[in-house]
């Protein structure tokens, strides 16, 4: 069992809904029929034919879509960039990036801390509205990642495939469009996320129509389509940079590194090597000075009540499985000496 598989493994807890008592009894298992899982090694595909036609038209919708974005960056040359726009910019750039950080990849995929139950759909509805996937999507897809990083097996792996597949080529891919239920069996209880991963497109719909009415059509191509295209790219590096260029305090059985670059960029999720040695912390950043935004904006949150029991590594875990150089330096360090 890999670091990844522990960390996921160690991560089940129950969501208490806002005013009721803590803790309560396991709720009683939705009453939702699943989709025959497949296997958790292989990519979703395996699904009955009327589904699997449903699902290659929704892949080609997707590559259609992705695509169509970042033509439609080229919008910017055309409409004026006014206050308005600017500012859905900016503000739907970090909020969204933020919510898949902390939302899709430290929640959904790695459980690294508790929320309530509408505080958990309000994460992904928000986080859908950046034209990554649903919860469920992402979260099985990364839990693959973890499970079998740098393999072949790893749906984005620089090394086991190429940059260029890492970053943009598995997004493009049939490989990995459709769900493996069987992987994200404790997301997919509950109705809401399931409605979200069938009704996708609806979240970023709505956000376009709001960012019309806010900014007319600067306010879409600005404010939506370049902020969307962006978050793309930030997510996406990690993908590649992070498993290419940087440091490695652990030795963990993949090619992961910590990238002081991407940390800024991607608000806190460069500090990669950390995160496969413990994925489910709530923080990626080990160190005082490793600035992470996404666990201070879990902080934020904790202390208004929306999340709570944010995971952190033990010192042991800190200490544990360093890489050459990092065992040496911790071995001289003043506090361990004798």
């Amino acid at each position: 069992m890999t670091a990844g598989d522990r960390g996921i493994a160690r991560t089940g807890w129950r969501i208490r809904p806002a005013g009721l008592p803590h803790p309560r009894p396991k709720p009683k298992e939705l009453a939702i029929p699943l989709p025959t899982p497949t296997a958790p090694d292989r990519p979703a595909t395996a699904e009955p034919a009327p589904g699997r036609s449903l699902q290659s038209l929704r892949g080609w919708l997707a590559w259609g879509v992705f695509v169509g974005l970042h033509v439609g960056c080229l919008l910017v040359f055309a409409v004026p960039a006014t206050g308005a726009a600017l500012g859905l910019f900016a503000a739907l750039y970090v909020t969204r990036s933020l919510v898949l950080a902390g939302g899709f990849h430290r929640y959904f995929s790695h459980r690294a801390f508790k929320t309530s139950r509408w505080f958990q759909f309000a994460l992904g509805w928000v986080g859908t509205t950046a034209v990554q996937g649903s919860p469920l999507w992402w979260a099985s897809n990364h839990r693959l990642h973890h499970r079998h990083s740098d393999t072949a097996a790893d749906p984005h792996s620089p090394v086991a495939r190429s940059a260029w597949w890492a970053h943009i080529g598995w997004v493009l891919s049939q490989e990995h469009r459709g769900v493996d239920w069987d992987r994200v069996r404790d997301l997919a209880r509950y109705p809401e996320l399931r409605w979200l991963e069938r009704w996708e497109a609806v979240p970023p719909v709505l956000l376009a129509g709001l960012c019309y009415l806010a900014g007319g059509w600067p306010g879409v191509v600005w404010g939506f389509v370049a902020s969307t295209v962006l978050a793309y790219h930030a997510t996406f590096s990690v993908n590649v940079v992070c498993h290419l260029f940087g440091t490695r305090r652990y030795a963990t059985p993949d090619h992961s590194r910590n990238n002081l670059v991407m940390a800024v960029a991607a608000f806190g999720e460069g500090w990669h090597n950390n995160h496969h040695h413990y994925p489910s912390a709530a923080r990626a950043g080990f160190r005082w000075w490793e600035v992470d935004a996404t666990y201070y904006a879990l902080r934020a949150l904790s202390w208004v009540g929306l999340v709570w029991d944010l995971r952190q590594p033990t010192p042991r875990a800190l200490a544990a499985n360093l890489a050459a150089g990092h065992a040496a330096r911790q071995q001289t360090s003043p506090r361990n000496a004798s």
